[in-house]
């Protein structure tokens, strides 16, 4: 407890020193976050900041601090690609005490069907930057949780905001409806954006609100609403695979809203904030999110993406990419919605 104490001195005693004092940040800051050391020191700040109440000297206590040493040793070796100001950090968050394989299987669960190849016309005159959340059409940051419910998500989050986009009140819907009722997906267990919008295209399902149907962050029976209930319904989708096109899907999502994608997300465990531009694959795609704007005005153009890991992670709950390159795999498999 004593060399704890002395840790929290130490950092105060460096803010209390650094001018101006605005540019002073608490040991949760990303800085600090990405360079902690797997120490019991730090051990005992993660579980006391994140709320872990294993017993000391339990397996679990054991198992997770070795869990935490290893994923301070990726973030050294991840943040050694690039040092520059707006490169991804990586370092301590939520997941810091996760084996990697506990993480596959908690949150990676989506899939990519198959999508053709983009084949219409790129958009002329596009914004620099085009940003929805600029136009009070994307809902809060959620929280999936321990259920790999983040296809539904991707989906529900597309939907809600072309409907807003329509000129309807931003109204959040129920995630919870999908993962119970698309029998085509698995519910906690994986699925995929563009088969949860085909199910709703082919049935005609309208979606209720998520007040109505509140989000449990675990598979349940499917609870039907009769035709003549207000909800919200999939008209039609479009599902493309934009390899080598970003441009052209800098386009779709300006004309059309904000995009289900599915990525691989592998890397995304130790993600603390700034531009993804390495070691992320376009190999394996397993989660899916939403794609709401970009920004190429910097040196490092990049796509602006919600997640649904809660808004403790990341950018407050979003990632920034690098556009080009298909990093993460971002273009492989984009849906739009028509409602």
């Amino acid at each position: 407890m004593k060399a704890r104490q002395v840790f929290v001195l130490v950092i105060i005693t460096v803010c209390t020193l650094v001018s101006p004092p605005l540019r002073c940040q608490h040991v949760n800051s990303v800085e600090t976050r990405s360079k902690l050391n797997g120490s019991a020191v730090d051990f005992d700040w993660f579980r006391e900041q994140f709320h872990r109440r294993y017993e000391v000297s339990s397996e679990e206590f054991k198992r997770r601090h070795l869990y935490f040493q290893n994923a301070t040793k990726r973030h050294a070796f991840l943040n050694s690609f690039s040092t520059a100001p707006r490169a991804a950090k990586y370092g301590i968050n939520q997941f810091s005490d996760l084996s990697q394989k506990e993480f596959r299987d908690l949150y990676l669960r989506a899939s990519a069907d198959r999508a053709p190849l983009f084949s219409g016309l790129k958009t002329q005159g596009l914004p620099a930057k085009f940003d929805w959340r600029d136009k009070a059409v994307v809902a809060p940051v959620q929280n999936q949780q321990a259920c790999g419910s983040c296809w539904a998500f991707s989906a529900v989050g597309a939907m809600q905001s072309v409907h807003a986009i329509g000129g309807s009140q931003l109204e959040q819907l129920s995630v919870q409806q999908v993962l119970d009722c698309s029998f085509k997906n698995e519910g906690c267990n994986g699925g995929s954006p563009s088969s949860a919008l085909n199910w709703l295209k082919q049935t005609r399902v309208k979606l209720v609100l998520q007040s109505e149907y509140t989000y449990k962050a675990k598979t349940g029976i499917c609870h039907f609403f009769s035709q003549s209930h207000d909800g919200i319904a999939v008209k039609n989708f479009t599902a493309n695979d934009f390899g080598g096109q970003e441009e052209a899907m800098m386009g779709q999502l300006v004309e059309r809203g904000p995009l289900a994608v599915v990525v691989d997300a592998v890397s995304w465990q130790d993600y603390l904030g700034g531009i993804i531009q390495h070691h992320c694959s376009s190999q394996w795609s397993n989660h899916a999110v939403l794609l709401v704007g970009y920004d190429t005005t910097g040196d490092i153009p990049y796509w602006i993406v919600q997640n649904s890991w809660g808004t403790t992670w990341g950018n407050e709950g979003y990632v920034y990419i690098k556009i080009g390159d298909n990093v993460c795999g971002i273009a492989d498999s984009v849906a739009a919605v028509f409602l």
